[in-house]
């Protein structure tokens, strides 16, 4: 949720409608609890710029009063069975009631206990709304079905709908009692409805609500919501790491830390197609883990290790689990330590963590985990975790793949002809196989000389995976079949680009 407050004044832009979704996503900006002292009043004011007049002012007032009662559900449902004229006359006479400063000490402490939320998490919830329950096991929402009703929201506030907006989220927050933001946008619309005359003038309580480090955290996660629902990734584009993946890898993650986003690419007969990204959370001190215990997020390539049952864990890591090969070749190279880097679930009190909140591990709402879990192939789908994803078409990514794909087939090919001293340019004096350390740089050259026996080879199953930081590497993963048999091994290598040349510094025989 984009910060509308500039220069100590809250901008309200005109929307129109039909316009466009950005726009509509930038109206819901309007964060009553976010604003500078003595602004409330203001946006009040603004929000009745924006409708017909009185007869608006009197609706907001029937809507605010209605959200702030246990029975506020059936109490809409009534008031839109009535007639306009009948519904007009009663919110005139609640909005000229004696008891108008009861109502208005009831919102504050509603939108207090919302703030509240964000740092206590539902139990502050379950306090401040003790009717309200939780969903029952059987009634979990699909995937991103929480995001999007939150984005549907923002739309419809932004086409002037502040009404139907708030009947959304008051149904969004019933479902999902545990989602922070929510619980926040539907304590911004409530007070939304509120008229000038009746603002939260307390500019103290406000302040102190604007300096919670947890209304912060849920205003970044909104934004990083809307960021990346705004900035979608060009169709038929692909992440850049994505140079080739064989289609024994069903699915592939890959990771944006800028936009706190986890896409999910299927890999078919036509090539990688995303069908669907999530928001996650990373680690508290941010990205680029490099020593154990620093709460940061590893960049590069990776896999899905292993699924770790829920029942397992504690309830920290909600739905489940899954453990990446975190450090990887590459990381060991340079040094890097730590481990145990899963993506995992949330608590079950909470529906999302804020953007910058784990112990380096990359976290999903409990839905959305389960939707990943059904996907991943251990061992075989990849997860790339980038600062910022750079998106390419297909056939950039052909042509990006190209001098490595000479490289590695000139490296076949020296193994079927028996040139030893060609193959020995491709390994690098310190390569390791496995763990395990060669004696010198003659003995690996000598095991392929040996294995291969001049021996025409067709290589498989091939991926190769891109990753450019200081250095520039490829993650190569492949089956190879000699000419006579019908399988052979199945190889993972770590090459590393020097003075143009790819060079190999690891390998991993998968089996």
């Amino acid at each position: 949720m984009a910060d509308i407050v500039r220069q100590g004044r809250p901008q309200t832009p005109e929307f129109r409608r039909g316009g466009s979704l950005l726009a509509a996503l930038m109206a819901a900006s309007a964060l009553v609890l976010a604003l500078p002292a003595g602004a409330a009043s203001h946006s009040g004011k603004a929000s009745h710029a924006k409708t017909a007049g009185a007869k608006s002012g009197k609706a907001a007032v029937g809507a605010s009063r209605s959200a702030q009662k246990d029975k506020a559900g059936a109490r809409e449902a009534r008031g839109s069975r009535e007639s306009r004229s009948v519904r007009e006359a009663r919110e005139a006479r609640e909005a000229r009631d004696a008891k108008g400063a009861k109502t208005q000490a009831r919102l504050k402490r509603g939108a207090v206990a919302t703030a509240a939320t964000a740092a206590a998490g539902t139990a502050a919830v379950a306090e401040a709304r003790g009717t309200r329950k939780a969903p029952p096991a059987g009634a979990i929402q699909e995937a991103s079905n929480a995001e999007a009703r939150l984005i549907a929201i923002y739309e419809l506030f932004g086409r002037g709908q502040a009404r139907p907006a708030l009947a959304k989220a008051r149904e969004l927050v019933r479902d999902y009692p545990n989602f922070q933001l929510a619980q926040l946008v539907y304590g911004d619309l409530l007070a939304s409805q509120v008229p000038a005359a009746h603002s939260l003038s307390d500019a103290a309580s406000v302040a102190r609500l604007k300096g919670n480090p947890a209304m912060a955290e849920l205003q970044e996660e909104s934004r990083r919501r809307l960021q990346a629902l705004r900035e979608r990734p060009p169709p038929n584009t692909v992440p850049s790491q994505f140079l080739e993946l064989s289609t024994r890898s069903r699915y592939a993650i890959a990771i944006d830390a800028s936009r706190s986003r986890l896409y999910l690419l299927e890999n078919g007969d036509k090539g990688l197609k995303l069908v669907a990204d999530y928001y996650i959370s990373v680690g508290k001190s941010g990205i680029d883990k490099s020593v154990e215990g620093d709460a940061r997020t590893p960049l590069g390539v990776y896999f899905i290790t292993s699924s770790l049952d829920p029942k397992s864990l504690k309830d920290l890591y909600g739905a489940g689990a899954l453990p990446i090969n975190y450090p990887n070749a590459y990381d060991q190279r340079r040094g890097k330590t730590g481990g145990g880097i899963w993506l995992h679930g949330t608590p079950s009190q909470q529906y999302a963590r804020a953007p910058l909140a784990s112990d380096g591990c990359v976290v999903m709402a409990n839905p959305d985990l389960r939707q990943l879990l059904r996907k991943v192939q251990i061992g075989a789908t990849p997860v790339v975790t980038a600062r910022s994803l750079q998106w390419i078409s297909q056939p950039q990514a052909e042509k990006d793949a190209q001098s490595f794909t000479s490289a590695i087939n000139a490296w076949k090919d020296a193994r079927t002809q028996g040139n030893e001293a060609q193959l020995k340019k491709f390994y690098l004096p310190d390569f390791q196989r496995q763990a395990k350390k060669s004696a010198d740089g003659n003995s690996i050259v000598r095991d392929e000389m040996e294995y291969a026996q001049g021996r025409r080879i067709q290589l498989k199953d091939v991926s190769y995976l891109h990753w450019r930081d200081s250095e520039d590497t490829m993650v190569a993963t492949f089956g190879e079949v000699f000419e006579g048999e019908r399988s052979g091994r199945m190889r993972r290598q770590y090459w590393l680009r020097q003075g143009g040349e790819w060079k190999l510094f690891h390998e991993e025989i998968l089996g």
